[in-house]
């Protein structure tokens, strides 16, 4: 999950790449083969954390 606090003013963020930490920072490319799975989980978001709570 992105907050978005935790990406920095003026930070430009990269499709197809994937950012983590506080702040954000870009950790790998995710390539493009992978946006529609990418697409698919953050579609189904709500329902994968309602796994988590109790």
């Amino acid at each position: 999950m992105l907050l978005v606090r935790s990406v920095l003013e003026n930070t430009i963020v990269e499709p197809y790449s994937v950012y983590a930490g506080v702040p954000a920072r870009k950790v790998k490319e995710a390539g493009e083969a992978n946006a529609a799975m990418i697409e698919r989980i953050a579609n189904n978001y709500l329902k994968y954390s309602g796994w988590y709570k109790k």
